[in-house]
């Protein structure tokens, strides 16, 4: 956790912004979950501990998590957006089901290699990945049997 603290208060003074005590919730928060979660899920997280914490401190300091590449908006299920903390994590793809909305994830390492070699062939540098796959899982194609 102290890495992922300085990053991000290393982020926040490069932008003349402060590592606030509410943002110290988020992140650490934020790093306690280890699935993906939207913000509303993270609210009640935090509210069950930290009530001074509104939903609009964390909705203002999702894309600072973001753009100090901590957090990432890994997928959109349902008309919400769901989040992932990257730091320290292997690049991956996900499996979603489109039934029960069970999310898998899947090493990217294969694949990553055909997509360089893909971009290399078009001269284009990849920043980031974001990939998935809607479908049924295992337990859900049961069901329709």
């Amino acid at each position: 956790m102290e890495n992922e603290m300085k990053i991000f208060k290393d982020f926040l003074v490069s932008k003349s912004l402060k590592l606030t005590r509410p943002r110290k919730i988020i992140l650490r928060e934020v790093f306690q979950n280890h699935d993906h979660f939207t913000v509303d899920e993270l609210f009640e997280q935090i509210r069950e501990k930290h009530s001074n914490v509104s939903r609009a401190t964390i909705y203002r300091t999702m894309p600072l998590l973001i753009d100090a590449g901590l957090l990432k908006q890994s997928l959109r299920c349902e008309a919400k957006d769901r989040y992932e903390h990257i730091y320290g994590h292997e690049k991956h793809l996900h499996f979603i089901c489109d039934r029960c909305g069970k999310i898998i994830e899947i090493e990217l390492k294969q694949l990553e290699n055909i997509l360089n070699d893909m971009a290399k062939e078009y001269d284009f540098k990849i920043r980031e990945y974001n990939l998935g796959a809607r479908g049924l899982c295992k337990e859900c194609q049961k069901k329709t049997e």
